[in-house]
């Protein structure tokens, strides 16, 4: 096997169900530390993270990316243990192959081969790993990048491993994602019987005008890189299971997947507009998960697509599709970001796996960046 190959397999076959990190990050830990990494662990909440950095002034080049994985799903589904890698014909199966403990074992094997022709390079090459990517998110990449902008670091260009090869590997690449902003809306009617219309606020009628409103909204019309910011109902709940019975309540959960046309506030504000123009009684809860981020055709885009087009033999192509990713977070501090990783057409299957032969040429791709960015 490949070196990468067998890390990645060394890798897969640690329990990291989310926010486990089933030692992955020591067994990294250690292949960075032989190189001459500075390590640090800030673990949070029962959340593992590492940041590994070499080198002192910038350009700062960091891999990005998390050891947890998704739940496996029914066992007896799986063709071979999840979490024991096996190679079969022509494709590394297992939890993780895909998204993304391949794309980390390609991080150091790039690093790896890197440092060992060019010990004194200039600039810094960085590792932000954690456990807390696949779960709420809270105690992992965003606390890292907390504490790096409290003291004042920063990155410069950073790609996250995120397996976004559609067809064949590296044929994609994001340079953006949509942000994400939840709302839980809860109408307020007076319930009663339904033969006594005068007696009742029916909640469903008052909302409904509302909603075919904002469901009908225009919200932006995106830009080069993005879509139309989209709006959407995930639930509605209302009512007591009778069919005589006028509900006293109904519950709306929505979500706004926006570009940076669009920004939170101002869509807030837009709906509360729409609410109170219809006279709407109601209370309003928002979450926002994460806002967009977008890199341009720049230094970044271009040293990738140029590694892409020399490793792989392809011109690969821009994406801001797809749902979040931690990029989000390290976009607070670093201006330019990509992600790039293996094919995506089982990530979070059973059966997860992607072929052997895009394994060696991903941490070729990676390395080759670096290189471009470090010259």
């Amino acid at each position: 096997m490949s070196d990468t190959l067998e890390l990645a397999c060394a890798l897969i076959a640690r329990r990291s169900v989310t926010p486990e990190d089933g030692g992955c990050l020591e067994l990294v830990a250690a292949r960075l530390a032989a190189l001459g990494f500075r390590l640090e662990r800030l673990d949070r909440g029962g959340v593992s993270n590492l940041w590994a950095r070499r080198g002192g002034a910038g350009p700062v080049v960091c891999f990005a990316g998390h050891t947890d994985v998704v739940p496996t799903g029914p066992l007896e589904q799986w063709r071979s243990d999840p979490f024991t890698p096996e190679v079969r014909d022509g494709h590394l199966y297992g939890r993780g192959a895909a998204d993304m403990k391949t794309s980390i074992a390609a991080f150091v094997t790039a690093a790896e081969r890197f440092v060992a022709r060019r010990p004194q390079h200039s600039g810094a090459i960085a590792l932000l790993l954690t456990s807390d990517e696949e779960g709420p998110a809270v105690n992992g990449t965003v606390r890292v990048v907390e504490e790096l902008k409290a003291r004042g670091e920063k990155i410069d260009f950073c790609i996250v491993g995120e397996p976004t090869s559609a067809s064949r590997l590296a044929d994609t690449i994001k340079n953006g994602r949509r942000g994400s902003l939840s709302g839980r809306l809860l109408v307020q009617g007076v319930q009663g019987h339904i033969a006594y219309p005068h007696l009742v606020k029916n909640p469903v009628h008052m909302i409904a005008p509302a909603l075919a409103e904002l469901a009908a909204t225009v919200w932006d019309t995106g830009n080069e890189y993005f879509p139309p910011t989209s709006w959407q109902v995930s639930n509605f709940r209302a009512g007591t299971g009778a069919d005589n019975v006028v509900p006293g309540t109904a519950e709306i959960l929505f979500n706004f997947r926006f570009s940076t046309a669009s920004t939170p506030d101002g869509l807030k504000a837009r709906v509360h507009e729409i609410l109170d123009r219809h006279g709407v009684e109601y209370r309003l809860d928002w979450t926002l998960s994460g806002k967009p981020y977008l890199t341009p055709r720049g230094r970044l885009v271009e040293v990738v697509s140029a590694a892409i087009r020399e490793i792989a033999g392809i011109e690969t192509e821009l994406s801001t599709s797809g749902g979040t990713s931690d990029g989000r977070f390290i976009a607070d501090i670093c201006p330019e970001i990509i992600e790039l990783g293996p094919l995506n057409a089982t990530l979070h299957k059973i059966d997860e796996c992607i072929p052997v032969a895009d394994i060696e040429p991903l941490s070729r791709i990676y390395e080759r960046s670096l290189e471009l960015l470090l010259q």
